[in-house]
Formats: structure tokens, sequence, C-alpha cells
């Protein structure tokens, strides 16, 4: 039997914490100020704190170094109706175990306080981060403050961590957040998007070069690996990485080391990796298009960070938000109006907060440090689902356009079916091709064709 100590100023959380606590065959002892749960902790120690932050007098916060003096390694579960990044981040800083938000579930509850009495480990402490203003990530519903939280959790480890979710939901905002309250907040954060790289110079874009490593390489250069040595580097699109420099990236995760183009020496870096994709990784490696085994290296630690349809009670937040950095480059900023705000909270989001944010700016420009109304506002982006059904929609039209043309000028007799196949075939096998980095078998299988036949049109075409 353990005795946990609960500090809060509400009775009810009190009282309800309390006899979870028994029903789970336990001890509990409350207090309703942090300097009564600091008299009762001397006065009898517990073995886990369940700790609010806001509390009159000393805050939980400023509690929780002096907690840590008297109980050592005893895990406190920090509590709060106040979940900012910031608020977690100095929480898990200050050595708190876990980290709940107001209003939660008894089971949530439990968990929390189950986990603390099987542990006594404590949390690595991680320097403080810049006081420079930063935009970062803003929300108050509850799938945000799960990723408040579970950056709070990880920033101070050198897990890989590996972040998914929709374009523009903020990914690289994750990643800068992690670096930010890391203990490499001192040293580079170095951003690429693997999708913006050329597949021919990739590799020597991560890894570097030594001069005449190729036509062209005429002076060594130090790779983007490299660069984040002793840092951070946040690999966009990972899922565009080509499958042989999957290979490379795998051994410098394991090694600490990288291998420029055109070198026998490999040249040591420390750096943690954080990775983002919008693709479904699990669905790449069960196709082959993307390596187990730097898969399961990637995602130590998985963070989903949720499209903008899913935390629309942040949408107002995010607005006021991005108004407020235009107002920092502005006189006049200018402001929502009730119906521009209910059209916000109204729209479907397709392109998340980054359409979110081009939005406001767009109606900054129209109502100059006026109030914005909804006309102000742009129309929506079209869904990836809707794009696709338009371009397939143009692509029939044009082979109905096509093929009557063939058919009223009577040119193509007797072979109109094998004159279409022989415009469509091949840019859909070259892209198959591409996309697949070459591999007969991966691109056979989600065309649908059997590896020969594909071998065969390809050799037919002249596609290598």
């Amino acid at each position: 039997m353990s005795l946990v100590l609960i500090v809060d100023d509400e009775q009810a959380i009190c009282w309800g914490l309390a006899e979870l606590v028994r029903e789970m065959g336990h001890e509990a002892l409350t207090a309703a100020s942090a300097e009564a749960g600091l008299e009762a902790a001397r006065r009898t120690p517990p073995q886990a704190v369940v700790l609010d932050v806001r509390l009159p007098g000393i805050s939980g916060l400023e509690a929780m170094p002096r907690f840590r003096e008297l109980l050592g390694g005893a895990p406190i579960v920090v509590i709060t109706a106040y979940g900012e990044l910031s608020t977690a981040v100095a929480a898990v800083r200050n050595g708190a175990f876990d980290y709940l938000i107001k209003p939660f579930d008894l089971q949530t509850a439990e968990r929390a306080i189950r986990r603390a009495l099987a542990s006594s480990r404590t949390l690595l402490e991680t320097p403080p981060p810049s006081a420079a203003r930063e935009e970062s990530l803003v929300g108050v519903s509850p799938a945000i403050q799960e990723v408040f939280k579970r950056i709070a959790l990880v920033a101070a480890s050198d897990a890989c961590v590996h972040l998914y979710g929709e374009s523009g939901t903020g990914k690289e905002l994750a990643a800068r957040a992690i670096h930010r309250h890391s203990r490499r907040h001192e040293a580079p954060f170095v951003a690429v998007n693997i999708a913006a790289l050329s597949p021919a110079l990739a590799e020597s874009e991560l890894f570097g070069h030594v001069r005449g490593a190729f036509t062209g390489a005429d002076a060594p250069r130090r790779g983007l690996l490299a660069q984040a040595h002793g840092g951070t580097i946040f690999l966009d699109e990972v899922g565009d990485i080509p499958l042989p420099i999957q290979v490379k990236l795998l051994r410098a995760l394991e090694q600490g080391e990288v291998l420029p183009v055109g070198s026998n020496q490999p040249v040591k870096s420390d750096f943690r990796l954080i990775s983002a994709t919008h693709q479904n990784l699990p669905e790449m490696v069960a196709s082959g298009r993307f390596r187990h085994d730097l898969y399961f290296r990637l995602v130590t630690f998985e963070i989903k960070i949720p499209p903008l349809r899913e935390r629309r009670e942040d949408i107002r937040p995010l607005a006021e938000h991005f108004l407020s950095l235009l107002a920092e480059t502005s006189t006049a900023a200018p402001r929502l109006s009730p119906e521009a705000l209910a059209e916000l909270e109204r729209l479907p989001w397709h392109g998340n907060v980054r359409e979110l944010r081009n939005a406001i700016e767009h109606a900054t420009i129209l109502a100059p440090g006026g109030v914005i109304a909804a006309e102000h506002l742009p129309p929506p982006a079209p869904s990836a689902t809707t794009a696709a059904l338009v371009c397939e929609d143009a692509l029939a039209a044009l082979v109905r356009q096509w093929a009557e043309a063939q058919l009223a000028s009577g040119s193509a007799s007797g072979n109109l079916y094998g004159r279409l196949l022989g415009l469509v075939e091949p840019p859909l096998l070259q892209a198959s091709m591409a996309h697949f980095q070459g591999q007969c078998a991966t691109a056979a299988r989600w065309l649908g064709l059997h590896r020969t036949t594909l071998r065969k049109k390809l050799q037919n075409y002249g596609i290598e």
C-alpha cells in the first residue's frame, strides 16, 4: 500500500482523486495549497504526488523543486486547466512524471497514478529555452493539448521522433518546439524537405561529397546531416527518401557518422533526427517502398498532429494568433467580425492551419485596419479527393475529345484503341517506375500487372 499526496485548491477534485486512490487500494492525503502539501510531505513522505499548477500562494510549478528536495525521485503528476505548451514543458523540466489537463476523467487519472506508483524514475532536466519570440503551436482543444504533452515528454530525450499528419497541420512547428525545449536548443536546427530535393542530388545534399566525386563536384560540400552536428535535423516528407539512400541514413543513425559521396572516410556527426510525413509509412513498408528497419528506427516516438477539422475549438485562438502576428508589422490590424468567425468555424479547412493562416492574411489585405467580414475570406481550398476527381473528369473529357476528332477524320481506322494505349501507357509507366525508384515488382503490384508483363511493356516503349 502506498501513500498519494493530492494538492489542489478545488475541494471536489481533492475528494474525487482521494476516493479513486482508496479504491485502488492505497492511502490518500489531501492539501489545498502548496505550502500545506509541503508540510504534509515533511511529516509523512508520500510515494507519489498529484499537484495542481494554479494554487493560492506558491504555484505548483514553483513548489515542484521543493517537493523534489523533500521526496527525491517520488513521481509528481501535474494537473492544470491551463494547457499551454510552455506549461507542459516547464512541468516536465521541473521533474513531472505525467501531465493531466482539466477536465480529465477518472480512468485517465487512474492510469497516470498507477504508472507513477509503479515507477520512481525522474525525467531529465533541460536548459531553459530561448526567450526570443518564435511562432509556435496554438490551441486549447484536447487534441492539441495531447500534442503539447507528448512534445514536453519527449523533448528531454534524444530519441528519434516521427510526426505524422496531413499537410499544413504544423509538423515543422512541432519539430521546432521539440528542438527548442531540448538540451540541443543552442545547436543548429536543420530543416529539409525531402520532396524538394532532386533524386539525383539527394545523397549529396544529405551526406555531402568530396571534390571530384561526380561531374560538377569542383569543391567539397558538407552535407546537411553533418551541418546538424550537435543539434537536430528535421526530415519532412521522409517517405520520399530513395531506397538506396535509406540504407545510408540507417547506418548514419546507428553509427553516428555520415559517409560523403566519393569518400571512404566517414565523418562523425551527433544529431537528433525528427521526421515527418503525410503518407502512410506502414503501408509503404508493406509495399516495399520503405525499409522496415529504417521505419522502426524513425518511429521510436510518434506524435500525431491532428487536422484542423478535428479541433475546431482551436480555430478562433489560431485566427486571433495570426492577427496578432500581423499586428506586429501593421499600425492598425483588423479584427474579426462575428460573421467572419462563424464562417471560419464552418469551413472544412482541407489545407489545415496553413490554409487558415493564408485566409487571415488574404482577409487583412481586403480589410486593412478595419473589421474582417465573411466576404473578405477567400473561398475554401478543394480537398485532395476533390482535386483528384477534377483531374479524372478532365482526363476523361480530353480522351473523349481526342476520340471524337479521330473518328471524324477517319485516319485511325482499325487501330484507334492501340493508338490510345500508346499515348497513355508510357507516362503511366514512367510515373510508376519513378515513384518506386525503378523497382519493377513493387510497381507491377500497384499497376495490377504481372512483373513479366510490365518488363515487356517497358522494353517495348524504351523506358529504362
